[in-house]
């Protein structure tokens, strides 16, 4: 099953890919009758939106999240504005399947935050900077598979753990008040 899967994902890759060129050759036209083309795609896309907006409220919450879970069927969701579940969450979820894999290789990763179509993880990759590279780019793929409406994945600079010992030389005496007896 999962290869018929890996065979209906590649399949979609490819059915996207084609529609990307044909749209990107039709928008570099001049003329009134792309701009009809263009409208065209655009009609059509909203009379799909539409019909899928209908499948959503007809197949229930459970269902709904069953959808949503397909990666083609996901995007399509959040292309018409119907996804189930908030891009916060999703965000999360994405960070919270990466989380093990990055510990065990001496890392750790947490969601800061999602504002503005941006998300912002903090990430601290073990190992070589090819590593963490690596790493950054797998949390960035991984959080738009599930969030594609976001402009970027942004690392959050790693918090400063000073420590809290303060040198004695710095500890003063505070000054007797005026008025005060010494």
């Amino acid at each position: 099953m999962a290869d018929a899967q890996d065979s209906g994902d590649a399949e979609t890759v490819r059915l996207l890919a084609r529609a990307d060129e044909l749209l990107g050759r039709l928008e570099a036209l001049p003329g009134p009758t792309a701009q009809a083309g263009l409208e065209s795609v655009r009609a059509l896309t909203e009379v799909y939106g539409e019909a899928l907006a209908r499948v959503v409220d007809a197949a229930g919450p459970a269902l709904a999240g069953r959808l949503a879970d397909d990666e083609l069927v996901g995007h399509l969701l959040v292309l018409h504005g119907l996804h189930p579940e908030p891009v916060e969450r999703r965000v999360a979820r994405a960070v919270d399947g990466l989380r093990p894999a990055v510990r065990e290789r001496g890392g750790d990763l947490q969601l800061v935050g999602v504002e503005g179509g941006i998300a912002t993880v903090r990430l601290k990759a073990g190992g070589c900077p090819s590593t963490a590279a690596g790493a950054a780019a797998a949390v960035r793929d991984a959080v738009l598979a599930l969030a594609p409406e976001l402009s970027d994945v942004r690392q959050a600079p790693e918090e400063d753990r000073r420590s809290a010992f303060v040198p004695l030389d710095t500890v003063r005496v505070r000054p007797a008040a005026a008025g005060s007896p010494a």
